[in-house]
């Protein structure tokens, strides 16, 4: 199970395992027979970690959300709640426990672990309300990162980069903090930190005091990794909002992926016949489809371009059409035998691709619109820096059309990157066209973009040079065969990952002056390991040839930009001096989430017009 999350240059898999055995550690200590009432927002997590059939060998007999806000009927001697520390989710606890008493007392007992941490302001929220002493037994389970693939890592956390860049909340970056610490529990210390960013800053200040507070105590683990790359997500906010053009990317942007889950129209996978016996009063469940390496078809296609995906779909329904074949040449008993063998996995095979080729077809009917191309053809002027400096048609357009907001948004806060800010004219005029047309409601929305950063008057020119120091532009990119990581958004390069490929060659030195230009402090830490330790690194790296660096984005990272390390590793591979990444994240994004989560959903007043 998960044997893919063990297939990387560092065993991702110990962490899970880790994780495994803390969380039954935790059910355990609540003896007998239990329910959990689950957190909705936990569920994806937690499924990558423990699936029901482990649970089940541990006395759970039931799982409900807690959004239900009641507890079905159950002969459970226990029931357990399973909490992020949030107030709004204090207040569904404490009313599903007041519905249980109210339906006959207390007959059970009832367990609290909050993830990743106690709350003392929750705590006092439950004792408001009346029910903090229900609970014979409050705990909590230090879920940080979790293992989304073999070189993968994820804590998703929705709103960490709301809390840190909007409300100047760090708490998520302790939390980031200590998450570093147990990978250093496992993995060895990390000799060399680097950071762009003031975010990042604070988490290598935490991380360092906190390996300061253990006073040596660390466990003696030879490093596995060399080199740690914290970057905070304010240091490239152009990166996200510009549309994805990988698979797994415009997966993302189409769909929406959790937690590797993906649910797509169920009538897209169902055959003709299926179709003609579904009756229509009954609406089709989505198809559920899991998106990681465990899938060799998805490793091979999630990182490709678009526009490379056709030719890679059709090689491999040739390969499996020849392989088929071969039971026309299958006239002796043992040759008939062997095919026979073979037939359960091809038949699997097949399925894996034919579910691919619906996806694909899905996403070519989504991006062969006008809409998608004239919103693509807009993102690439303003990269380019053509009419970055007035009201946008194409933005007009749209917002006259009443497209999603988030549309909009995206466009405006791509043309304020590209343009180093608008004239306070263009912004005023976008800002009335989008409150006249939207509803006034979305004025503190607006206003929190301005706080960001992402809607901003001019200032400083500063993007012409970066475009141009990091060559963020490639000509004549190709996307069947690349060699570059501007494949990614078929001509642009994320600034992100072009910090990183400069920092693995020839070094940041070489980009001194760009750093200064762009957000946020520059960090370069050493951490010191016992000799003995370091002499045992040099050996292994010596041999295997490349070094591993963990890269940490605070506030998110997109699918394309996944794609594009991905590239550079493999680029690399079997290169001596070359690197090797494994990729952190507080959360997976695409430009809609992150931008969903710094706005306001308030629902317009109610005017009476008399």
């Amino acid at each position: 199970m998960a044997a893919h999350l063990t297939t990387g240059k560092v065993n991702l898999g110990l962490l899970r395992d880790s994780y495994r055995r803390e969380f039954i550690e935790c059910l355990d200590r609540c003896p007998g027979t239990k329910d959990l009432i689950w957190d909705e927002g936990l569920t994806g997590p937690f499924g990558l970690i423990a699936q029901y059939t482990l649970l089940k060998d541990h006395d759970v007999v039931k799982m409900n959300l807690l959004r239900l806000m009641m507890l079905p009927p159950t002969s459970s001697q226990a029931v357990v709640f399973i909490v992020r520390p949030k107030l709004e989710l204090m207040e569904q606890v404490a009313q599903t426990l007041i519905q249980e008493d109210q339906k006959g007392g207390f007959h059970k007992e009832f367990n609290l672990i909050f993830v990743p941490r106690k709350s003392l302001l929750c705590e006092k929220k439950l004792k408001k309300m009346g029910v903090f002493e229900t609970f014979s037994n409050i705990e909590e389970f230090n879920l940080e990162l979790i293992p989304f693939d073999y070189d993968l890592l994820s804590m998703e956390m929705d709103s960490a980069f709301r809390e840190c860049y909007l409300e100047n909340d760090y708490t998520s970056l302790f939390y980031a903090a200590r998450s570093l610490m147990t990978l250093q529990g496992l993995y060895g210390i990390i000799p060399n930190i680097y950071g762009k960013g003031d975010c990042a800053k604070q988490v290598v200040d935490m991380m360092l005091r906190m390996r300061r507070e253990q006073g040596g105590r660390e466990p003696q683990l030879t490093p596995q990794i060399d080199n740690l790359l914290i970057i905070d997500r304010n240091v490239d906010l152009l990166t996200p909002m510009l549309s994805q053009l990988t698979y797994e990317g415009l997966i993302d942007e189409i769909f929406g992926i959790n937690c590797t889950n993906v649910k797509l129209p169920a009538e897209k996978f169902m055959t003709k016949e299926q179709l003609k016996d579904h009756t229509s009063d009954v609406p089709l469940e989505p198809k559920k489809i899991v998106l990681d390496s465990s899938d060799e078809h998805f490793a091979d296609l999630r990182d490709k371009n678009i526009d490379a995906i056709n030719s890679l779909v059709c090689k491999k329904l040739k390969l499996l059409s020849a392989q088929f074949d071969e039971r026309h040449a299958a006239n002796t008993l043992d040759k008939l035998k062997q095919f026979v063998s073979k037939l359960p996995h091809l038949t699997a095979v097949r399925q894996a691709v034919a579910n691919h080729l619906s996806i694909v077809e899905l996403i070519k009917s989504a991006i062969s619109t006008d809409d998608f191309i004239d919103c693509h053809r807009t993102e690439n002027d303003f990269i380019n820096g053509l009419d970055t400096d007035k009201p946008n048609p194409f933005i007009e357009d749209c917002i006259a059309r009443e497209v999603p907001l988030l549309k909009v948004l995206r466009l405006i806060c791509t043309q304020v990157y590209c343009n180093n800010g608008l004239k306070q004219k263009v912004l005023d005029f976008y800002k009335r066209e989008i409150i006249q047309t939207y509803g006034f409601q979305h004025l503190v929305t607006l206003t929190n973009l301005e706080k960001i950063g992402l809607l901003r008057t001019q200032g400083q020119k500063t993007y012409l040079t970066i475009r141009k120091s990091l060559r963020l532009i490639v000509d004549d990119v190709n996307e069947q065969n690349p060699t570059d990581i501007a494949h990614v958004y078929s001509g642009y390069a994320p600034l992100s990952i072009r910090l990183a490929q400069h920092l693995a060659q020839p070094g940041w030195r070489s980009i001194t002056e760009v750093l200064k230009l762009l957000p946020g402090s520059t960090v370069e830490e050493v951490q010191q390991i016992p000799v003995a330790l370091r002499k045992r690194r040099s050996s292994v790296t010596s041999n295997h040839s490349q070094k591993v660096t963990l890269v940490f984005f605070l506030g998110g990272i997109t699918y394309a930009e996944i794609a594009a390390l991905r590239f550079l590793a493999q680029q690399d591979d079997g290169n001596v001096g070359g690197t090797d990444y494994i990729i952190a994240t507080t959360k997976l994004i695409n430009g809609n989430s992150l931008l969903e989560s710094v706005m306001e959903n308030l629902e317009p007043a109610k005017v009476n017009p008399f």
